[in-house]
Parts: structure tokens; C-alpha cells; sequence
């Protein structure tokens, strides 16, 4: 067993991470900076962890070739979280690891499969080491090569972020809804990826995105669907703006009828976090929340039809 868990906070909402794993009972070591939250095992994977630590280890280090082997040691990759004190001695052993790309992902390409140790320093003669991580991405920074002309607006970056974390996407001869689509966004990635997709917005979309190969649009309320009517679709995908129980109501409708195969959809929050919504997505089957990278105060619900029938673990 691990001697610690480490949890990434997603940037701006520690104290959401922090009153998460409480209510779970986790008991809490405290802080190393302003991300890093240290806690006993087992670990788990909270939504507003962007990425988890799972097999951290205090390892004592008197020397930077020393700090350098012990990494080295334990695995090949290794991304440094920037330490609060003693960052000219962590960077000093980071130029000793072996070079590891971090380069922008350029999408659709799947993140690298190599695993991706985090670390870091937690005083001058000691690191804390996890060969084990969530992320595929640094610390949980999802990073791609951007389309700043195509896409009508950021919010395919999200999207982006989802796919590429789940091992699976819409494809060739997958029919998509893309609820509360306008300006387009979400619409234009699930068409690029070849899908036939249904843009459900009373908004106007960009031209440009409505012009695409396998896009129909529909000038209705995302919440007037009839999943006996409008189903089944391959994938159901949300970025509407709406209180959580509302979405909650909608895509309870659709689960229930058996119209959706999967779910990818963004519970956005009005002022405070809603701990309760949190906690009835959660319960729903094969779902997994999670804060993605690109997310602001939301929170990323996706349900795939593999995990409800048991796979996801």
C-alpha cells in the first residue's frame, strides 16, 4: 500500500477538492503548496481532482544525483509539480531525468500510453514520488495544438479534453444529439470525428459549423426531446446552460428509456457549488464527474454504456 495519496486540485477550487474527500471520511495530511493535497489511502478519484497521486512515497534524497537516481529507478517518466520552497534544487534534478515530451496534443490523437509519474520536493533531503497517476496529462494540465480559426467559440476544448481521457469517441456512422449546440463548438468536433450529429439549440448556429457533412440542426429546446421520439442516439452531448437539476432530470429521462448509449455533459453551477447535484450525478449509473482541465465552475458528467454494463472500475 501506498504511504500517501496525493490529489491535484483543479486551479481555483481547492476548497471544493478539500470538502469533497472529507465528506468521503478521507483523512486529510494538509497541503504541500496550493495544489497538492497529501491524505492517507486508499486513493480515490474525486470529482474536483484534475489528477491523482495514487502510489506516492516519502523517499529520502541527500543528494540531487541521488534524487535523480531514485527517480530513475522507479520508472522512466516524470513531470515535476513545482514545489513551494527549494525550486532551484527540484529543477536541478529534473535536468537529470530523462526528457520527456509535453508537447501539445494535437487531436484526435490519443494521449501517450507510457506511464507518468508525478513528484515532487517536500523539503531540501526529501521528494515524494508517485510512479502511479490518473492523468495521462501533467498534473492534469490537458494541453492541445489549437484550432483558433474553425471552431465558433472555446468550448471544444472541453470536449476535446473529455474524449481524450475516455478511450473511446463518436465516430463514422454514430448518431449524436449535441444539446444546447449554439454557437456550435461541441457540434463541430463530433462532425469532425465523422458522426452524424443533431445541434438542438432555439440560438442561431455558425454558419460554417451548420454547413458541415453530417449536421442537421434543430431550432427546439434541448428539453423538449422525447427520447422515444428523438432516440436512440450513440452519444448525448450537453454543454446547455441550466441549473444542475434540470440536466439531472433530462438525462435521467434518457437513461431510464434507453436511449443513449453514452453521456458526455457539463454540469455548470450557479453561484455556490451544489453538493447535492454532485452527489445525485454521481449515484447514476456507470458515471464518472470529473473537473477537466478546461472546465471553469462545472463539472464534466460522463456516463458510457461499457461502464454500466460493469467494466468501469
Amino acid at each position: 500500500m501506498p504511504d500517501t495519496v496525493g490529489y491535484i486540485a483543479a486551479e481555483g477550487f481547492a476548497a471544493e477538492l478539500e470538502g469533497e474527500l472529507a465528506r468521503a471520511g478521507v483523512r486529510l495530511r494538509g497541503w504541500h503548496g496550493d495544489r497538492l493535497l497529501l491524505a492517507e489511502p486508499p486513493a480515490l478519484t474525486p470529482a474536483w481532482a484534475e489528477d491523482v497521486w495514487f502510489d506516492a512515497r516519502e523517499l529520502p534524497v541527500p543528494s540531487i544525483k541521488q534524487a535523480a537516481r531514485t527517480l530513475k529507478g522507479l520508472q522512466r517518466n516524470w513531470a515535476l509539480l513545482t514545489p513551494p520552497a527549494h525550486v532551484r534544487r527540484a529543477n536541478l534534478i529534473a535536468q537529470q531525468l530523462p526528457h520527456v515530451s509535453m508537447k501539445p496534443l494535437a487531436f484526435p490523437e490519443r494521449p501517450p500510453a507510457a506511464p507518468l509519474g508525478g513528484w515532487t520536493l517536500l523539503d531540501e533531503g526529501r521528494l515524494l514520488a508517485s510512479p502511479g497517476t490518473l492523468s495521462p496529462f501533467p498534473h492534469g494540465r490537458a494541453g492541445f495544438v489549437e484550432d483558433r480559426e474553425t471552431p465558433p467559440n472555446r468550448a471544444y476544448l472541453k470536449l476535446w479534453e473529455a474524449l481524450s481521457l475516455l478511450d473511446q469517441r463518436p465516430g463514422p456512422g454514430d448518431r449524436c444529439l449535441d444539446l444546447g449546440a449554439a454557437p456550435g463548438g461541441w457540434t463541430w468536433v463530433l462532425a469532425s470525428l465523422g458522426a452524424q450529429v443533431t445541434a438542438v439549440d432555439k440560438a442561431e448556429l455558425a454558419a460554417r459549423v451548420t454547413a458541415m457533412p453530417g449536421v442537421s440542426v434543430r431550432r427546439d429546446s434541448a428539453f423538449a426531446l422525447d427520447p422515444a421520439r428523438d432516440g436512440p442516439v450513440d452519444w448525448l452531448c450537453s454543454d446547455v446552460v441550466c441549473y444542475p437539476d434540470r440536466l439531472y432530470r433530462l438525462v435521467t429521462r434518457w437513461l431510464q428509456a434507453g436511449a443513449a448509449r453514452n453521456f458526455v455533459c457539463t454540469v455548470k453551477f450557479q453561484g455556490a457549488t451544489d453538493v447535492a447535484a454532485m452527489d445525485a450525478f454521481a449515484s447514476l449509473p456507470g458515471s464518472r464527474l470529473m473537473h477537466l482541465h478546461h472546465n471553469k465552475h462545472e463539472l464534466t458528467w460522463v456516463s458510457l454504456k461499457r461502464w454500466r454494463a460493469g467494466s468501469h472500475s
